[in-house]
This record gives C-alpha cells, sequence and structure tokens, in this order.
C-alpha cells in the first residue's frame, strides 16, 4: 500500500519492516513522534487479514502512543509493534529473539512492551536480544512485570469522573445503581470488573472465552452476554476493553449507553466518529487518556523517574485530566477527542517551538 497516502499516516518518523525467514517473522515497527524522548509502546501479535490492515494499525496505534504519553506528561514519544501471525499457532521463542535483534539495532530509539498476544513471558526472551524492553518481572530495572492492573486502575479512575461529570458530583467515589457493560475480559478488563464490582456497579459481561466468562459472572455476580450483542445494552456506562474500531458509523446509532469509557485502543473507527458520538449526547472518555495507567507505570520503572507511589500519583491524575476534557467540550461544543487531540499536539507542539 502506498504509506505515505495513508489517511493513517501522520508525519510518522520511521517505519521499519522486520523479516526472518527462517523464525517466520513479519513485524512492523512504527516510530511516530520522539520529540519528547524515546518513542514507547507495545508489542502486539495479531493474525491480521493482509499487510495492509497490519500497517494500518501500527500507523494508528503509534500515533495513539504519542499522544498518550504526552497527555500522561511522560518524556517518551510513541511507537509500536505489530507482529503478523497468530500468537496460538507462529509466536516461538526464536521469532521474539529475532524481532528482538531488529529492536536492539533501533539503538534506543523505540522501547517496546507487551501488548495484545505477547505476555511478560515473551518479553523475557526479547530481552534477551536487547536492552529496550520494559514490564519485565525482573531485570532492566522494571520490576512491575504486567501493567495491567494498573490500567485497569486508571480506568476506574475515568469512569468515576465520567460518571461524576454526568450527575455533577465530581468528588464521586462509588458506582452504585450504575449498569455497566464490559466488553472484553483479558488481563485489563477483568481486573477492571473487580474494581467496579467493589465500587457497586452492576455489570454485564462478555468475552469469547467462555472460562473467563463464567469466572468474571461468579466472582463479580456480573450477568453474561453474547459479544454480538454487548455494545448494545440498556447501561449507563459501555466500556470497551477488546480490539478498536469497534465504535462507528454502523454501530453508533444503537448503543444505548450515556458513557463510553474503557481500555480499547482506537475505539473510533475515524475520527468523525467522536463527532458521531457528540451528536447523541454520548460522553466518550478518549482511550489514549483513560487507558495510560499501565504506561505511566512502565515508565516509572524504566527511567526510574520514582517509586510506585510517585506513580500512583501520576495515575491519579487520569480522572481530573478527564474532567478538564469533559468541560471543555461542553463549553466549545466540540467532541470529547478533538479537544484531546488538540491537547495533546499542543504539548507536543511546544517542544518544537
Amino acid at each position: 500500500m502506498p504509506v505515505f497516502e495513508s489517511d493513517n499516516f501522520d508525519n510518522h518518523e520511521r517505519l521499519v519492516f522486520c523479516q526472518d525467514a527462517p523464525t517466520g517473522l513479519n513485524a512492523i515497527i512504527a516510530l511516530h513522534n520522539t520529540a519528547l524522548g524515546p518513542a514507547a509502546g507495545g508489542c502486539r501479535m495479531w493474525a491480521y487479514q493482509n499487510e495492509t490492515d497490519a500497517i494500518n494499525d501500527v500507523l494508528r496505534l503509534s500515533q495513539g502512543m504519542s499522544y498518550k504519553n504526552a497527555m500522561a506528561e511522560l518524556p517518551l514519544g510513541g511507537g509500536k509493534t505489530v507482529i503478523i501471525g497468530d500468537p496460538n499457532k507462529t509466536k516461538s521463542d526464536n521469532l521474539l529473539r529475532a524481532l528482538g535483534k531488529y529492536i536492539e539495532r533501533l539503538a534506543g530509539d523505540y522501547v517496546t512492551g507487551q501488548d495484545v498476544g505477547v505476555n511478560v513471558n515473551d518479553m523475557q526472551v526479547i530481552a534477551t536480544e536487547t536492552r529496550y524492553v520494559c514490564g519485565l518481572s525482573k531485570g532492566n530495572g522494571c520490576s512491575g512485570g504486567d501493567p495491567s492492573p494498573r490500567t485497569a486502575f486508571g480506568v476506574f479512575l475515568g469512569i468515576l469522573a465520567a460518571a461524576g461529570f454526568q450527575t455533577d458530583e465530581p468528588d464521586r467515589t462509588d458506582l452504585k445503581e450504575i449498569r455497566i457493560a464490559v466488553q472484553g475480559l483479558g488481563s485489563v478488563g477483568y481486573h477492571l470488573c473487580r474494581h467496579l464490582h467493589e465500587a457497586g456497579a452492576q455489570l454485564l459481561v462478555s468475552d469469547i472465552d467462555k472460562d473467563r466468562l463464567n469466572a468474571a459472572c461468579v466472582e463479580f455476580g456480573a450477568m453474561p452476554v453474547d459479544t454480538a450483542r454487548i455494545l448494545y445494552q440498556e447501561v449507563d456506562v459501555l466500556s470497551p476493553c477488546a480490539l478498536g474500531a469497534i465504535l462507528n458509523q454502523h454501530s453508533i446509532p444503537k448503543i444505548k449507553a450515556s458513557i463510553i469509557a474503557g481500555a480499547a485502543n482506537n475505539q473510533l473507527a475515524t475520527e468523525a466518529d467522536g463527532k458521531l458520538l457528540a451528536d447523541r449526547q454520548i460522553l466518550y472518555a478518549p482511550d489514549y487518556v483513560i487507558n495510560a495507567g499501565g504506561v505511566i507505570s512502565l515508565a516509572y520503572e524504566y527511567l526510574h523517574l520514582g517509586n510506585e507511589q510517585d506513580a500512583m500519583k501520576q495515575i491519579s491524575k487520569i480522572g481530573p485530566r478527564l474532567t478538564t476534557i469533559f468541560h471543555l467540550a461542553r463549553e466549545e461544543n466540540r467532541p470529547t477527542n478533538e479537544i484531546a487531540d488538540r491537547m495533546a499536539q499542543q504539548r507536543l507542539a511546544r517542544i518544537y517551538s
């Protein structure tokens, strides 16, 4: 595909295609922006239908990381890696080591971590070939391992902020009588359900993994919902915690929730879909703002910015940051995603000026 002409190309600094025939590695590393520091972003492995889908995904994800790190006030730029392949069938230690060698050649311009299809153990394997890995269970100054609990906690704080904004209760600390539909019960989604349940929310949940679904129903008293119907339930909050592009011209008219706040990246299929949500008076928490808890935790570990308590203080800013975005969107009568993008772009522009 013509990358420079792609709608998802946003003046990316570098796009690196990684291929290793002996291991079957086919991967793409995108460095979107390094104005604030090394490009940082997870490594995702997914069975993309074709190379074009993989390119579009890595372009969008890396841009989102630039905005996420800028909004989270971190000294990091935005990057991402996608490996083309089914992680349950083609992932191997040799393949991961081959990727590690490519990352090492970037000499610190890019730092990776785990994402969909890649776990902490995989990060340990990649780290045998490169120093530029975060989210390890040990070594390299990264003691936290899985960042999912911190991501989930940040999303929980964001849901509290959104609910408080709608009910004019800025200091809201509970979610009693709030019905929340959680799409996806992976590491982040399941941890999020625990927070929501403890805050008194009534949960509806869906996941393709029946064991995880059943466990959530037992532990949190949640109601199971078919994956094809979870977006359209009669709930107060819809929390997408699976893959992206689920909010589009086809799904948005059928959504009944008044708040959308979840952990998934790139929830909007296009930027214009943010206006569709605003036109329906659905309060949308921009994904790269609300789901920044994990990257904040990893950045504090990797860059030695402070201890766990310091990281949690930074994560606690997610709620107030979203509230600011909500107020500006209301005052200017603009979609929340446009407000967040403008704020991130302004921070990046200040670095260049």
